[in-house]
């Protein structure tokens, strides 16, 4: 609401609150790949690198080999690998590859580069 040409004081305050609750939110990601195989390695460590660089303590990735927990693959519906879900901040989205786009993989997620 504009009053007397300024904004409301509640209202600028709700949005700087905003801004500061975006760059604290954390991410909870998990990576679904096939045992070592190469390209399931690959996504291990690009998604490492993207987590260390661009959200610097403010997530939680879980990396799961599809095989080896066969119910939660089937839980997450997940039909390709490797697969990275990322389960929150919404809207949950959901990567297929090897995740070497790194530019396409922060796109996807939300994550300001």
């Amino acid at each position: 609401m504009i009053k007397n040409g300024n904004i409301e004081k509640d209202t600028l305050k709700s949005f700087e609150q905003a801004l500061v609750n975006k760059e604290r939110q954390g991410y909870v990601l998990r990576l679904f790949v096939s045992g070592t195989t190469p390209k399931s390695m690959r996504a291990v460590e690009n998604i490492n690198w993207i987590c260390k660089k661009f959200l610097k303590g403010r997530y939680d990735l879980k990396v799961i080999d599809a095989y080896q927990e066969l119910e939660q693959m089937t839980m997450e519906q997940v039909v390709a690998l490797p697969t990275l879900i990322k389960k929150l901040p919404p809207p949950a989205r959901r990567i297929v590859g090897d995740m070497s786009n790194y530019k396409r993989v922060c796109s996807a997620l939300s994550i300001d580069q």
